[in-house]
Formats: C-alpha cells, sequence, structure tokens
C-alpha cells in the first residue's frame, strides 16, 4: 500500500509539470509536392541543430550524445546565425539525400531555410528547407532517400496540393520504392495496411524496449496464464482506447509526462512481482491506468507519420494488430527461454522473477528520474 501512494504522489508531481521533451531527436518529415507546372518541391521539416551537431535518433537522449554541447549551444542561437551555419553545411546535408527521377539522380536546389526564433530551449527547435527544381520531361517514377547519418524520414506525396494516402516511413539510409507521379499510388490498401502491421510490430521490437520491460513485467507475475491474460487484456484495451483518442487529437499530453509515466509503469509491475505471486485485486486497474500511457506513447508514431485523414482507421488498427503480434512475441521468447523449462522448478520464482524483476525495477527507475529531468 505505501508503494502506490508513493508512486501516486510520483505521478501527481509528474503531471503537474512538464513540457515537451527537447531530449528525443525526431525523423525528419519529407513532403515531395508535384502537379504544378513542370517543376517540384521537396519540404523537409527536421532538427537543424541535431544535423549541425551529428546527433541522430539512434541516441535515445540528446543530452548524452557525443555532439550534446554544441546542439545545447545551437538552440540558444538566433535564428540568422543558424542559417548561416546550416548553410556552410548545405552541401554536405544535400550530398546525404537522394532524388531521382526514373532511377536517375538529380541535385535539387536549396529555395527556402525558414528557423523559428529563439523560444523555450526545453523545446526541440524544428525547422523548414525546401528544395525545389524541374521535373524531367517523360518521367514516370520518382524516389527518395535519406542517408543513414541523418536518420530515418517520413516521405509524404502531395499532388495538386492534396497529400496522398500513401506514407512511408524510412529507416535511416533506407529508399523508398518508385513513386509514380502520373498518377495515385497503385499501392494496394492490403499492403498499406500491412506497412501499418510491420511499423507496429517494430515499434515493439526491437525498438521499444521500455515496452518491452513493461510486457516482460507482466509475464513475471505468476507461471498461471490466467493472471497474465487478465493483465495483457487490460493493457491491450487501454492502449488502443487513448491509440485512437490520441490519433485523431481528441487527447494531446506532452511527451515529458506521457514518457516518465512510462518507465514508471514498470518500476511499479516490477516491484510488486518481487512482493508477490498472486495477481491483487487492483494489478488490473493499475496495468489498464498504465497502458492508456503507452497508447499516448504509440498514437505519437502515427502522428509523426503525418497519417492522411483518409488513411486513420487503416492506420490505427494495422499499428494496433503490429503492436499486439509485437507484445505475444515478447511474451513466447520469455516463455521459451524461462517458462517452458523452468516454471515448475522450486527455485523459479527466486532465481528467475525476482532477479529479473529487480533489473527490470531498477532500469525503470533510471528512466523515470532521467526523464523527469530532462523535461
Amino acid at each position: 500500500m505505501k508503494f502506490r501512494n508513493v508512486l501516486l504522489a510520483l505521478v501527481l508531481v509528474m503531471l503537474a509539470s512538464g513540457s515537451a521533451a527537447a531530449h528525443e531527436i525526431r525523423p525528419a518529415v519529407v513532403t515531395a509536392a508535384f502537379g504544378f507546372g513542370s517543376d517540384y518541391t521537396i519540404t523537409v521539416t527536421a532538427n537543424l541543430e541535431a544535423l549541425l551537431a551529428g546527433i541522430g535518433p539512434e541516441h535515445a537522449d540528446s543530452d548524452t550524445a557525443p555532439g550534446a554541447p554544441i546542439y545545447n549551444e545551437l538552440r540558444a542561437t538566433p535564428p540568422e546565425v543558424l542559417r548561416a551555419r546550416f548553410e556552410a553545411f548545405s552541401q554536405q546535408w544535400l550530398g546525404g539525400l537522394r532524388v531521382e527521377f526514373d532511377g536517375a539522380r538529380v541535385e535539387p536546389k536549396l529555395a527556402v531555410v525558414k528557423i523559428p526564433a529563439v523560444g523555450d530551449t526545453r523545446l526541440a527547435r524544428i525547422s523548414t528547407i525546401r528544395l525545389a527544381g524541374p521535373v524531367p520531361a517523360g518521367t514516370r517514377t520518382f524516389r527518395w532517400s535519406y542517408a543513414a547519418a541523418f536518420g530515418p524520414s517520413v516521405l509524404r506525396i502531395e499532388r495538386g496540393g492534396t497529400l496522398d494516402p500513401d506514407t512511408s516511413w524510412l529507416p535511416g539510409g533506407g529508399a523508398s520504392a518508385p513513386i509514380a507521379l502520373a498518377e495515385a499510388s497503385a499501392k494496394s490498401r492490403a499492403a498499406r495496411f500491412l506497412e501499418y502491421v510491420a511499423l507496429g510490430f517494430t515499434h515493439i521490437l526491437p525498438k521499444g524496449l521500455d515496452h518491452i520491460l513493461f510486457v516482460l513485467g507482466l509475464y513475471l507475475l505468476s507461471t498461471d496464464w490466467r493472471p497474465l491474460l487478465v493483465q495483457v487484456t487490460a493493457f491491450t484495451v487501454a492502449h488502443s482506447i487513448t491509440l485512437a483518442l490520441g490519433l485523431y487529437g481528441v487527447i494531446t499530453v506532452s511527451s515529458s509526462i506521457v514518457e516518465p509515466l512510462i518507465a514508471a509503469s514498470f518500476v511499479y509491475v516490477a516491484v510488486e512481482n518481487i512482493l508477490t505471486s498472486q495477481l491483487q485485486p487492483w494489478r488490473p486497474f493499475v496495468v489498464f491506468a498504465f497502458g492508456l500511457l503507452h497508447g499516448l506513447g504509440f498514437a505519437g508514431i502515427l502522428q509523426e507519420i503525418g497519417l492522411p485523414r483518409a488513411e486513420f482507421v487503416a492506420g490505427l488498427i494495422g499499428f494496433n494488430i503490429g503492436v499486439e503480434l509485437g507484445q505475444l512475441a515478447v511474451i513466447t521468447l520469455a516463455w521459451i527461454a524461462t517458462g517452458w523449462l523452468f516454471q515448475h522448478q522450486p527455485w523459479y520464482r527466486a532465481r528467475i522473477v525476482r532477479p529479473a524483476s529487480a533489473a527490470i525495477a531498477l532500469a525503470g527507475l533510471f528512466w523515470t528520474v532521467e526523464r523527469v529531468l530532462a523535461g
């Protein structure tokens, strides 16, 4: 009971604080526009300070990256000074992206660089870079890729001022499939649906270490499948609700609130695993509450993609299915590694459940404190 009271107090403190974190580097969002004469424009929204400091999404926290001092200095740099720094870097940046028409590379021109004024330096400053150039006569397809050093990108296609339903999440160094220019994408709805499923799955395995630890905490409570089923059901229902509400913009909560609470969630389940092997009456409700927070974290992924309104339902369902498959994969792998052979051994709790839960709790406690301080 005392632990639950302490956790509740921690939650209230974090809810009372918080602004959007500047320490997590987000993918660049790329919008390629066609349909106005014979020219194209490519608009890239990105964190210029991170690009100049050599910090990519592979750094979970910009403060721990090698380029952190440069990054922190640039965040307080006036727009005109930052623009000059970027223009000196622009040839290197342009060399790291690839624009192709019918498989032949073209060299876009740097047209506009818009940098917001210095504001709250705790928030990431997102700048806009616009590239332009002519579409070669008779061109049928367009292709985009972004250097691995610059991290992943989200590619959106705009025709005649309207976003195409196709949106691609490209890993660093990954290239898009050839995209038809003269007509709407021929990619089937089934293919797009499977892309959302894959995105949801990879957000758990291998990218979602915090979600993996939470699911492992649920798994470790008991060797009986019934408590696991109750907890997973509560978690699934909860994160499905906030995933939908967050995606449709009904609920918006700062990541500086959501991320520390997600870390606190697996501290709670791990500590309770050490204290008891029984499903306590309050635990499904606690799991449900934390599931609501995890759903808001999931929604942020689809919001980053800039999911077209027409694709909301397919994206929501597909991504959610992918998340569930990822969770099942985590549970299955954990059972193969521990439960299959050892769950009926008298030493199972002492040698597996308690040490594993303690490790999860320590990791969660470290991330909770780190994310609160980073916010």
